[in-house]
């Protein structure tokens, strides 16, 4: 698949093949400051003029670029005398350039949505900052470093990864993903076992649940956006199960407030106290009994917008299996992990199953006697 089109996304087995990735991208990519009055908004469709021009667009821009633009957003911007194609994750940041926004808008024809973008866009003076990668716009920032901080992919890597070799010796990578949007990915650190979970281990098994105890691993998972969809954090993660289960953030850096790298650097040190938070508030979901277990996990799921089918999906699986007695919040939230399980086998886009473990995770901080009541709901 090529790097240009929108859905393109990738996956690392190994740190040193993301981080050689991220380093020839930070090297590729631009990052333009301009005027936002000074840029120019071009409708990109078959039918336009711009579609059949390619010596209108900046040096190195492929018709597949141009293609897969006209078959997405439809949109091209003119930036240092050339247009560049405007990729779909670019497009919230540029209504936030043109201060419009609605449901409205993507109803419009190209053309017209062209025409009130320029209307708007003219009417400030401030900075913008481009983001330029793999032949497209993919993100018109705010050019204040208040309002966004770019902290390069690969730089935060290698911090990372220092850091944990500092801290959490025998760490092992476990997974990379990388898509337009977000960047992911996970180490395990199975040397630590006994310090984070030793007493969390020995709980699950006295209850019965050795076999479980004895798989998981702590873990943590990294995640940053270039594009202003998430900041540089790093969430605890229990891994050896069906899929990793996400019990927290740990620590983050937002791309705001003129934040550097070192910022995160020193964000890191907090991991190893924060983790062991994180643990404590699973842990505390062992004692923190239920009556009608089945409708507290439907109004939970409910409450942290899970997506519907999945989450029925595994509402009734969890029914099915409970069959009455004793029940746990611990066994709700573990029941819960069925529903990213369901959502992978269905092929649902990575960026989007993080944003919706991390959802689950607030699942930890809830008061569950709110949602355990005799009276049904309805998803």
């Amino acid at each position: 698949m090529q790097n240009c089109l929108d859905n393109y996304h990738t996956t690392f087995d190994s740190y040193r093949a993301m981080q050689d990735y991220h380093e020839e991208q930070a090297k590729s990519s631009k990052w333009h400051r301009c005027k936002v009055n000074d840029l120019q908004i071009a409708p990109l469709t078959q039918t336009s003029s711009l579609y059949g021009n390619l010596s209108a667009f900046a040096p190195g821009t492929s018709q597949e670029a141009v293609d897969d633009t006209a078959a997405n957003l439809g949109l091209a911007i003119q930036a240092d005398g050339n247009y560049y194609p405007v990729r779909m994750t670019a497009y919230k940041s540029l209504l936030d350039r043109a201060k419009i926004g609605g449901t409205a808008l993507p109803k419009l024809s190209r053309d017209v949505l062209a025409e009130v973008l320029n209307a708007c866009l003219h009417l400030y003076s401030a900075e913008a900052l481009l983001l330029i990668r793999d032949e497209k716009v993919s993100a018109v920032h705010s050019g204040d470093a208040a309002d966004y901080s770019v902290l390069p992919v690969n730089e935060l890597l290698g911090t990372l990864q220092s850091k944990l070799d500092d801290r959490f010796k025998g760490n092992e990578f476990s997974s990379g993903y990388c898509d337009h949007a977000m960047v992911s990915a996970s180490w395990t650190m199975p040397d630590q076992k006994e310090d984070l979970l030793g007493t969390y281990a020995k709980l699950l098994a006295s209850q019965g649940r050795g076999t479980m105890a004895s798989k998981l691993t702590p873990g943590i998972r990294f995640m940053t956006s270039d594009t202003g969809v998430a900041s540089a954090k790093v969430s605890a993660l229990l891994m050896g199960g069906q899929y990793p289960i996400h019990i927290g953030g740990c620590v983050a850096v937002d791309h705001r407030h003129q934040s550097k790298v070192s910022d995160f650097e020193s964000a890191l040190d907090q991991l190893f106290a924060q983790f062991g938070d994180s643990v404590a508030k699973l842990q505390k979901l062992l004692e923190i009994h239920l009556d009608y277990p089945v409708n507290a996990m439907t109004r939970i799921c409910k409450k942290l917008s899970l997506p519907k089918k999945a989450a029925v999906e595994a509402i009734s699986m969890y029914e099915m299996a409970y069959g009455g007695g004793p029940a746990t919040a611990h066994d709700v939230f573990l029941a819960m992990q069925e529903i990213p399980f369901i959502l992978k086998t269905q092929d649902t886009p990575e960026s989007k199953l993080l944003v919706i473990e991390e959802n689950m995770a607030r699942a930890l901080t809830l008061k569950w006697s709110d949602y355990d009541l005799a009276k049904g709901v309805n998803y």
